[in-house]
This record gives C-alpha cells, sequence and structure tokens, in this order.
C-alpha cells in the first residue's frame, strides 16, 4: 500500500475492523443509480474521419446488422472503452 498519514491510517484500520456501517437508504441509493445512469446517457456529437475502405466495411456490417453505422461505430467504441472489446 501507499504511504499513509496518521489519519488516513486510522481510517483504513477502522475499516478493516468493520466500525463502518452504511447509512444509506434504498432511496438513496436509486437516487443515486438515476444520477450516474442520467450521466452515462448524455450523447455528445463527434467528427471523426474514416479510410473510404473502412467506412465502406463498416457500412456492410451495420447494414448486415440491421443498424446504423453511426450506431455501429458506437457500440464499438462502447464495446472498447468498457473491455469489452480490447485491442489485438
Amino acid at each position: 500500500m501507499t504511504n499513509l498519514n496518521q489519519e488516513e491510517q486510522e481510517i483504513l484500520t477502522s475499516y478493516n475492523n468493520d466500525e463502518w456501517s452504511s447509512v444509506a437508504t434504498p432511496e438513496r441509493i436509486a437516487e443515486l443509480q438515476s444520477y450516474a445512469e442520467a450521466t452515462l446517457n448524455q450523447k455528445k456529437t463527434v467528427t471523426l474521419q474514416l479510410s473510404s475502405f473502412d467506412l465502406e466495411a463498416i457500412q456492410v456490417q451495420a447494414k448486415e446488422k440491421g443498424i446504423s453505422e453511426k450506431t455501429l461505430i458506437s457500440d464499438i467504441l462502447h464495446g472498447y472503452v468498457t473491455g469489452r472489446l480490447v485491442d489485438s
């Protein structure tokens, strides 16, 4: 573990000794979850340039899946940043 100051070490020791208990209510948890979902679901526009080859390949795959190329690109990026799609 990294070097902790005295206060940090006391907090860690207290936590490890099960001296902490949650004060969260189901209502508060639901409220926080709704905030997190709203934050994660915000959409932003990004402009990018792709090679003709890549765009055509994406369009073909999107058509096969019955989705737009924008949706496919978004799904690919989301898979990558969440670790479900890894760089080879």
